[in-house]
């Protein structure tokens, strides 16, 4: 069984925009992508607007789903953080199970297919490999120094070997060293070590706040008198390292090209070289930035420089929706003031949001229209006149009326 999905226009990301174009679907893949006189299908499923490669959200936390109240409680982020750990403990693993369905639910409705998916509780993975999407999950290690690793070494391994050993779906396992400021020096080094002998991916967060920034470099500031209120053994408690986070975290051997970092906000033409040279990717986030007071990244900079870039919302605990379109109008502003000419911004923000999304986590088989990729797809009910790039980033953002997944299509009209 054969299916064309018709659009006035077709965007594959992968080539040119298509005029009143289609893709032809079976068994979960795309078959064809072209226009709509060369192709045949034994049903044909027609929509207006533009047809696209379905989103790929590259750095979430579908797991907070059930956090949307701390989107609007007004805290900056320090202060905004502390709240999970006082939470966390007062979810349940059904608790947990009901968020994430909660936050797939919104990413399918927003047209997102695939995800970069920080794991926090164990109990996540199961009805994330049931969702369908694509991408990876990556477990997460947080605010552990060397003498509480010693303790929970052994049991974040089993978790991520029997993930991994009964896995079957589009999504792989990866591994999530939290950031440096809630991991002791040798857990990230070790983490680094893990996930390399197993061959999984890393998605550490870098360069959020000037929170960060100092504590990396000095010691010093709240994240510093928190660990030492906690009584963390933190080895950049100890007058911190004298450089950079980006430099610091490359020192852990968590940068490379099998590794993309969340956020990338406070990174200098020096930091933002390292990742080009590793190979990383970054995942921007700006809505989440602007909640959390956090600044605004180098988006015209990452540009002018050919950084791979992808984009995230986070989690809807600091971001007003999981819908990956609407960063696309924040990442423009910024670029915009920041001194982009914003010639052809449109079509390289908005495959960062797809193909852009997918190569952060190493794959290609999903974020891009061409045969034998996964059929994920998503339709936008946007003005179909002029250039496809602008009108899905002016007025994407809440206007996706089908999603297809791996085949499967979920009408919103």
């Amino acid at each position: 069984m054969t299916t064309l999905y018709r659009a006035p226009v077709v965007v594959p990301v992968a080539g040119p925009p298509i005029r009143d174009g289609g893709v032809v679907v079976a068994d979960g893949r795309i078959r064809e992508v072209g226009p709509i006189a060369t192709l045949t299908a034994d049903e044909v499923i027609e929509f207006d607007g533009v047809l696209t490669p379905g989103l790929v959200n590259a750095h979430t936390h579908l797991c907070y789903s059930a956090y949307a109240d701390h989107y609007t409680n007004g805290k900056e982020f320090f202060e905004w953080i502390q709240d999970f750990a006082r939470r966390n403990p007062t979810m349940s693993s059904e608790d947990w199970v009901d968020s994430i369905r909660v936050g797939v639910a919104a990413s399918l409705r927003n047209g997102v297919t695939g995800v970069a998916d920080v794991v926090t509780p164990s109990a996540a993975f199961a009805p994330l490999l049931e969702s369908g999407l694509a991408g990876t999950l990556y477990y997460e290690a947080c605010f552990v120094d060397h003498v509480a690793w010693e303790n929970e070494r052994s049991g974040h391994i089993e978790v991520l070997d029997r993930v991994v050993a009964g896995n079957d779906t589009d999504l792989r396992v990866g591994v999530s060293p939290h950031t440096l400021y809630t991991l002791g020096r040798s857990v990230g080094v070790d983490l680094a070590e893990i996930a390399r002998t197993r061959g999984l991916r890393l998605h550490p967060h870098l360069a959020e706040t000037m929170h960060e920034d100092g504590y990396v470099r000095t010691g010093t500031g709240p994240f510093a008198d928190m660990s030492r209120r906690l009584g963390a053994a933190f080895e950049l408690l100890e007058g911190g390292c004298g450089g950079s986070p980006a430099t610091e975290m490359d020192g852990w051997g968590l940068l490379g090209a099998d590794s993309h970092v969340a956020h990338g906000v406070h990174l200098d033409a020096a930091d933002r070289a390292l990742l080009r040279a590793r190979g990383t990717h970054v995942a921007l986030c700006p809505r989440s930035n602007a909640r959390l007071e956090s600044g605004a990244a180098p988006v015209a900079a990452y540009r002018a420089e050919n950084s791979p870039i992808a984009v995230g919302t986070d989690s809807l605990a600091s971001s007003p929706d999981l819908d990956v379109v609407g960063e696309l109008p924040v990442l423009r502003s910024i670029a915009v003031q920041q001194g982009d000419t914003g010639d052809g911004l449109d079509e390289w923000l908005f495959t960062a949001a797809t193909a852009g999304g997918a190569k952060a986590m190493g794959r290609d088989d999903f974020g891009t229209l061409r045969p034998g990729n996964r059929a994920d797809l998503a339709v936008f009910s946007v003005d179909t006149s002029g250039d496809p790039y602008t009108a899905l980033v002016a007025d994407g953002a809440g206007s996706c009326v089908a999603t297809v997944l791996a085949g499967r299509l979920i009408d919103h009209r």
